[in-house]
């Protein structure tokens, strides 16, 4: 049991220099001797947790995206409806701006280099495509529950997500040009005037 929370420990310390490593230098300009030397661990105690850097940075964007998908199933499952569901995670939008804060630059980095690597590229591009099924799913909900209109749910998720990316991108890039946590509200309740059934608008609408 020793030996398993030791090992646990290495992990997590490597993780942890991964972040900072990546975040300082970008994904390119780190080398696995820099974040060995960060986290305390030989390059023997690195591998044998991690088969390469490329491996050590998909279980950073991993770790990352399931306190994202924990959060929204979260709000998914307190909601009364859909529509209250999808404010209800736009209003998570602060915290994951804290998340990315400092990350996105490392994360678009390795994302430029993945997009010559068709086997790393179909990992990171999994996350999204899950997330456009999500919404899909969540949207279907809301039509079959009488709170949407009958839109296409696949159409209506793609543009929900595509609007989510591109908040936090300029958020992450610019981020004393607004206030992107009401921004983002604000752009959620524009998208849902535009779904949402006629007599069930927030007042005002």
């Amino acid at each position: 049991m020793a030996q398993q929370q030791r090992a646990e420990e290495t992990r997590t310390h490597i993780l942890q220099a991964g972040v900072e490593c990546f975040a300082q230098n970008g994904y390119d300009a780190t080398g696995v001797a820099e974040i060995c030397q960060r986290a305390g661990v030989t390059k023997g105690g690195f591998y044998h947790h991690f088969p390469s850097k490329q491996a050590l940075f998909l279980a950073l964007f991993e770790q990352w995206l399931t306190i994202l998908d924990e959060q929204l199933a979260a709000f998914h499952a307190e909601a009364e409806n859909v529509p209250d569901g999808l404010r209800e995670m736009a209003g998570m939008i602060g915290q994951v701006f804290e998340v990315a804060s400092g990350q996105l630059p490392m994360f678009l980095d390795f994302w430029s280099k993945a997009a010559h690597d068709p086997d790393v590229w179909k990992e990171i591009i999994a996350p999204y495509r899950r997330y456009q099924t999500f919404f899909a799913q969540m949207i279907q909900e809301g039509i079959d529950e009488g709170t949407l209109r009958p839109v296409d749910p696949k159409t209506a998720a793609q543009t929900l997500v595509s609007l989510a990316v591109g908040l936090l991108l300029q958020g992450t890039l610019d981020p004393d040009g607004a206030d992107w946590a009401q921004v983002t509200k604000e752009s959620i309740d524009i998208y849902l005037e535009g779904i949402t059934k006629q007599d069930l608008k927030k007042p005002g609408s």
